[in-house]
């Protein structure tokens, strides 16, 4: 029973960094852009998140967590955003190819986070030992009383406040996605820019808006990985492919937010499933990491067999629209 519930708690902790960079990209892409960039604004959240939190304590001698934790949570926002605006310019204004300057802005997060992690790490005077305690403990504190309920509260309520906010941004942005005004123009923009145009709604604006805020969502992934999962840490590269789960999870939801919760915690436990695994060699090992891809492309390949309109991408997915060519 306890492996069990350590299994669960574990693959908790692994899927809702997934899930911040799930819920970012399906708001990117119900606006009609791909943004593979979902990595890259990961790292630049995590590293804008922890270079606040270092300068922050670095400049008081009595630091306040609750000053911290929302400094830190404006950083890593305003990061993550900013690696949205990138793209959104490259790509609606200078009508660059989506594709690559999603993969461009990958490299250039991942080169940024790598290069400002180890000259922090240096300040700090060891690798890693970039944040104090002060900062990270308030991101991992634990809500009150839950966690002692027997069995369901360790599992249920043994997480720091970000793994609450991921389900709270994922109900949020569900509900407007399907039930605000805002939200089914922004889908309407996503499956027919031109018509939406034609009926009077600002069609660059609401990318923009879609690829900035959803860059916004990524970068809380990247900073929930650094200073909740990793305690205030930083190791270069050591987000792994958590970005492009992110990206697979949302073929896999379906671009729903809602079943983008469930589905974070598959790919986690899926994504940690050989550790229990007795005996597995270095390329087993491997092979299991793939399983969360496995069962995407397995997905993909059944929703287009059914060709069930709500469960297929926005019909202008990728593709660039400019008034002057209509």
């Amino acid at each position: 029973m306890a492996v069990i519930i350590t299994f669960l708690q574990n693959a908790i902790r692994q899927g809702i960094c997934i899930l911040f960079g799930a819920n970012g990209e399906i708001l990117t892409e119900k606006s009609g852009n791909l943004n593979l960039g979902v990595p890259g604004m990961m790292y630049m959240g995590g590293i804008a998140g922890l270079a606040a939190a270092f300068m922050y304590e670095r400049s008081t001698q009595t630091p306040n967590p609750v000053v911290g934790f929302l400094l830190v949570l404006v950083a890593a926002l305003l990061a993550g955003g900013l690696g949205g605006l990138i793209y959104s310019v490259l790509t609606i204004s200078l009508r660059a190819n989506q594709n690559v300057s999603g993969l461009a802005l990958t490299t250039f997060g991942v080169g940024v986070g790598n290069f400002f992690g180890g000259s922090l790490s240096k300040l700090a005077g060891g690798v890693g030992q970039i944040s104090t305690a002060v900062t990270a403990n308030a991101f991992r504190a634990k809500l009150p009383l839950l966690p002692k309920i027997p069995v369901v509260g360790d599992v249920l309520f043994g997480y720091g406040l970000l793994t609450y906010l991921s389900i709270a941004v994922s109900i949020v942005l569900s509900w407007f996605l399907n039930c605000s005004r805002q939200g089914l123009c922004l889908r309407a923009v996503g499956e027919n820019p031109a018509t939406a145009d034609a009926a009077g709604i600002n069609v660059s604006l609401y990318k923009y808006l879609a690829s900035v805020i959803g860059g916004a969502i990524c970068g809380l992934g990247g900073l929930y990985f650094v200073m909740e999962y990793s305690g205030g840490t930083w190791t270069n590269n050591g987000f792994g492919d958590r970005g492009w789960l992110a990206v697979a999870l949302v073929i896999f939801a379906r671009w729903r937010p809602l079943n983008a919760i469930w589905g974070s915690l598959l790919f986690g436990a899926l994504y940690i499933l050989y550790l229990y695994i007795p005996g597995l060699g270095r390329s087993t090992q491997e092979i299991f990491k793939m399983l969360p891809y496995v069962v995407t492309i397995i997905v993909l390949i059944l929703i287009s067999l059914r060709k069930k309109k709500e469960d297929q991408p926005p019909e202008s997915l990728g593709l660039h629209y400019f008034r002057e060519d209509r």
